[in-house]
């Protein structure tokens, strides 16, 4: 039970660690990922279906500055432009008959400084959620010592494991950050 406890806060903050991974790809920097799309939904065949640019399309990076989205279909080109631009992310999709190009725009220094305040807002949201995660675990081994279904050696040895789990994955978090600013001031 001891280190099941352990391994549930450690998976519980792996949980939180990966929804935060993927709210930052969304934060846009100035190099072409497929991440800036694939989450658009579009309604297609006559409005009936809703689904995603990633269940629709191939999406690449043909070069740092350009994203390629090849149609399963065809017939649904214009219905994903016109969502890529109603999508208001900021990019402007261009149809060839068979493919769309999306040239990424380069940043100003000002979306720059907008866009690094928004990650380190989303990074604050992921520490808070890892600190409510480690205060729930540090609350049920209190709870287990009370009820004395562990000893006072056990309590403490489980609480610096929960803590050593929590700056192991706040590190990470720095660590998505430093990353994540670094491309943001790439020109």
């Amino acid at each position: 039970m001891n280190s099941d406890l352990v391994s549930e806060v450690k998976q519980r903050m792996r949980l939180v660690l990966e929804v935060l991974m993927n709210d930052l790809v969304t934060v846009r920097t100035g190099r072409a990922t497929p991440a800036l799309i694939e989450n658009v939904v579009v309604s297609v065949y006559n409005g009936t279906t809703k689904l995603k640019i990633k269940e629709l399309a191939t999406i690449s990076a043909s070069d740092p500055k350009t994203l390629v989205i090849t149609p399963f279909d065809k017939s649904i080109l214009d219905e994903l432009q016109k969502r890529i631009l109603e999508a208001n992310i900021g990019l402007t999709p261009a149809s060839d008959g068979n493919v769309i190009r999306i040239v990424i725009p380069p940043l100003s220094e000002e979306r720059r400084q907008e866009l690094i305040r928004l990650m380190k807002q989303k990074l604050e949201g992921g520490r808070i959620m890892i600190r409510q995660v480690r205060h729930e675990g540090m609350a049920e081994i209190k709870k287990q010592f009370n009820d004395k279904n562990i000893s006072k050696d056990d309590s403490t040895r489980l609480e610096k494991e929960v803590q050593k789990v929590t700056d192991d994955i706040m590190a990470s978090i720095d660590a998505m950050g430093e990353k994540k600013e670094e491309e943001l001031l790439q020109i």
